[in-house]
């Protein structure tokens, strides 16, 4: 038991303190982070009332269904919900960098209920493995993946300019990644054919090869931005002195 839920959480603490090590100018106080955290679990529920929601309206079982409507969509939407509840207004979200470190804790918050709930899910300890092995490796390190997308137009909405284009892109990217992962993920599982399989399996390692690389050149390219917006900080200050 212990083993396993070490093996549902061990991924989510490593992408924590990998995004941790990264803000390099300012570290958010503990407390915050925690609290970003805990609101990531909180978007679960949110995420199954929106689903609920979403079922009284329209419903299918058609594999686009069940990854957009009921995954992308819903999930997505919960965590920028509690982003904006939590964060936004937070003086504490002062630096560029600070939107993706905020929106990386709420995915992780989530991703790591829902994967100790699916690595102890199972009947069999090694089934339990297995799942835990493949989450680890897909699962998790995509919800990593979708905050710091939505971080990085969400900093880009508070200190940038075109705040309502960029809102709308910190959820419609993400949801759109999301469910294409899912998608792509859940219609590979149901191939009978070795062909279109592989097929449909490349394409699915292409996407996530894409997402990483998408998602490191906005940690990149808002780390920069947070050095010049620190710089600038420091120059109105002298002058402010002077």
């Amino acid at each position: 038991m212990r083993f396993l839920v070490l093996l549902a959480v061990l991924p989510v603490v490593v992408l924590l303190i990998y995004i941790y090590t990264k803000d390099r100018i300012q570290k958010e106080p503990i407390k915050k982070l925690i609290v970003a955290f805990l609101g990531g679990i909180l978007a679960i529920p949110l995420t199954l009332g929106l689903v609920s929601i979403i079922r009284s309206f329209y419903h299918s079982d058609t594999v686009f269904y069940s990854s957009f409507w009921e995954a992308g969509i819903p999930e997505e939407l919960a965590k920028f919900l509690i982003f904006m509840i939590f964060i936004w207004r937070s003086k504490y979200f002062d630096e560029y960098f600070d939107g993706i470190v905020y929106a990386v804790f709420i995915g992780l918050g989530f991703a790591c209920v829902e994967n100790i709930m699916y690595v102890l899910g199972n009947d069999t300890f090694e089934q339990a493995v297995e799942v835990g092995k493949m989450r680890a490796i897909l699962s998790v390190p995509a919800h990593f993946l979708f905050g710091v997308i939505m971080g990085y137009y969400l900093a880009l909405a508070k200190f940038g300019k075109s705040k309502i284009f960029n809102l709308m892109l910190a959820l419609l990217i993400p949801v759109f990644f999301h469910g294409a992962f899912d998608f792509l993920l859940i219609f590979c599982s149901g191939i009978d054919d070795t062909i279109a399989y592989i097929v449909f399996y490349g394409v699915f390692i292409i996407l996530d090869i894409f997402m990483w690389i998408f998602a490191m050149k906005k940690v990149k390219k808002l780390s920069y931005m947070t050095d010049i917006q620190h710089n600038n900080s420091i120059f109105k200050d002298i002058f402010k002195i002077h």
